[in-house]
């Protein structure tokens, strides 16, 4: 078990020099020389409640292949919920950490839910400055109360009642883009898994202060393993998305969903929506949090380019695998 958390760290880091090595990016990797300042990333935003269905249609199939990424607002999880999450959520890090130990994430490969700190390997030894908390939240037969925090008493029910709500954004989501692949709006649900059998996996993301941002990165470049991440970041800046060759800040919308495209979403649909390259950065003076759900297939489920998205002009790009070896190969740098 880890035992060295990097909010521990953080409280010991005064300056760059009690950084540790392990954290601090090379030059080409750094934030403070590869991010592109004063200038925000103004992602589509789409609102929900949008009468006309085929323009909401429209925006999230152009923004899925064009971006990779979108804001939703208007969509219908009230604003009091979304903070009850992120007040328990962070109640739970602001335990003292043998309670949080508790939670740890059991040693072994297979193992996803729990408390901890590295996650995926990194080819330079490198790491990010966050700690993290995942469990599923959905559908019930996934949930492990095990990996749930009892402290606060109230993090179960929010958690309950934020993921029934979630499930309503995700419907509307998959039959929009079905719909925008030319596909009947349930088929790209079935082929995901069976549609209400796909798993929605909660990550709480702490990155504490840094004395020196500019340096580390709280988790570095990459792209989501899911389908779709629904995200619910705080206030603190530190969402970027690699845009034409550049690192550039996501802008921050108030109660607005933040919408990935993930590796499973461009393969199901043969290349045409495209999954976000994106990195967070950390804050010298504030905690930054954020709230992402990865909808994902289960384990065995095999996924590849959808059978009525391919024929002799559009051969599949990508090869059909169960999500369980696509998730060890991408943890573990292997090519796919």
């Amino acid at each position: 078990m880890e035992v060295v958390r990097v909010q521990s760290i953080a409280t010991d880091s005064k300056d760059v020099a009690s950084i540790p090595a392990m954290f601090v990016r090379t030059e080409a990797e750094q934030p403070g020389t590869t991010t592109v300042h004063g200038v925000s990333l103004e992602v589509p935003v789409i609102d929900f409640s949008e009468a006309d269905e085929e323009k909401v249609v429209q925006q999230i199939v152009e923004a899925s292949c064009v971006w990779g990424m979108f804001q939703i607002v208007n969509h219908n999880i009230p604003t009091h919920v979304i903070g009850k999450l992120q007040s328990v959520g962070k109640a739970f890090f602001e335990l003292p950490q043998e309670e949080k130990e508790v939670y740890s994430k059991p040693t072994g490969p297979h193992c996803v839910e729990g408390y901890g700190t590295k996650l995926q390997k990194e080819v330079n030894g490198k790491r990010g400055w966050v700690d993290h908390l995942f469990h599923f939240i959905w559908p019930p037969s996934s949930v492990n109360h095990r990996f749930w925090p009892t402290n606060p008493t109230s993090y179960r029910e929010v958690n309950e009642e934020y993921s029934k709500l979630l499930c309503g954004v995700v419907d509307k989501l998959f039959k929009s883009m079905s719909v925008g692949l030319g596909l009947e709006e349930n088929e790209l649900k079935e082929a995901a898994n069976n549609g209400d059998e796909m798993q929605h996996l909660l990550k709480i993301n702490y990155y504490p202060p840094c004395p020196c941002p500019n340096l580390v990165l709280g988790v570095p470049p990459h792209t989501d393993m899911s389908y779709l991440t629904i995200l619910v970041p705080n206030e603190v800046q530190g969402l970027q998305a690699f845009r034409d060759g550049h690192w550039y800040d996501v802008k921050y919308v108030p109660n607005a969903l933040v919408i990935h495209i993930g590796d499973q979403m461009e393969i199901l649909s043969n290349g045409k929506y495209k999954a976000v390259y994106h990195r967070t950065t950390v804050n010298k003076e504030e905690t930054r949090m954020s709230w992402p759900v990865f909808i994902e297939p289960k384990p065995e489920h095999e996924v590849g380019p959808h059978p009525k998205l391919i024929n002799q002009e559009n051969p599949p790009k990508y090869k059909t695998k169960k999500f369980k070896d696509y998730h060890y190969c991408k943890l573990n740098k292997i090519p796919q």
